[in-house]
C-alpha cells in the first residue's frame, strides 16, 4: 500500500496524531464531567445542610408542607441542569469525534485515490474496470457515511426535543404540586 517509507511515516504520524486528537478530546470531556459532577455535590451538600434546618423550625404541619414543597422545585431544577449540562458535553464530545473520523476518513480517501492515480499509470491495459469497481467501492462507502450522518442528526434533534419536553413536563409537575 506505500511505496516509499516517507508514505508510510506519514501515514503513521497522521494516525498516531488522530488517537492524540481523540484523546484530548476524551479527556476534555472528562474534565467538565467531572467539573460538573464536583459542582452539584457542592450544591446537593449545602441544600443537604440548609433544608433539615429550615425544616426543623417549622411551627406546623401546614408550614411543614409548604416548605417541603418549596424545596423541591430548586432540587427538581437543578436535576434538570444536571442532565441538560451533562447531555450538553456529551452533544459536544460526540461533535469532536465525528469531526475527527470525517478528517481521517477524508486523509484516507485522498491517500486511496494518490494510489489509484499512481497504480493507474502503472497498470495493464484493460484493469480499468478493476479501478472503476475500488472507485465505485469508494462512493459507496461515502455515500454510507453521510447516509449515516443523516440518520445521527436526525435521532439527535429527536432526542434533544424529548428531553426539553420532559424536562418542560417535569417543572410544570412541580410548579402544579406546589399550588
Amino acid at each position: 500500500m506505500f511505496s516509499t517509507p516517507e508514505q508510510f511515516v506519514t501515514a503513521n504520524k497522521a494516525f498516531v496524531d488522530a488517537m492524540l486528537s481523540l484523546t484530548k478530546a476524551a479527556l476534555v470531556s472528562a474534565e467538565r464531567i467531572a467539573a460538573l459532577n464536583l459542582n452539584a455535590a457542592h450544591s446537593l451538600l449545602e441544600e443537604n445542610i440548609v433544608n433539615p434546618q429550615a425544616l426543623s423550625e417549622a411551627k406546623d404541619l401546614r408550614e411543614l408542607m409548604t416548605l417541603q414543597a418549596a424545596q423541591a422545585k430548586p432540587i427538581v431544577e437543578q436535576v434538570i441542569s444536571y442532565s441538560r449540562s451533562l447531555y450538553e458535553i456529551a452533544g459536544q464530545s460526540k461533535e469532536d469525534v465525528s469531526r475527527s473520523l470525517e478528517r481521517q476518513f477524508a486523509e484516507f480517501e485522498q491517500q486511496v485515490s494518490s494510489l489509484m492515480e499512481d497504480a493507474a499509470k502503472n497498470a495493464p491495459a484493460g484493469s480499468d474496470l478493476a479501478f472503476a469497481s475500488v472507485r465505485s467501492a469508494l462512493a459507496a462507502v461515502r455515500s454510507a457515511i453521510e447516509n449515516m450522518k443523516s440518520v445521527i442528526r436526525q435521532a439527535d434533534d429527536l432526542t434533544q426535543t424529548n428531553v426539553a419536553k420532559a424536562s418542560s413536563a417535569t417543572v410544570d409537575a412541580v410548579r402544579a404540586r406546589k399550588k
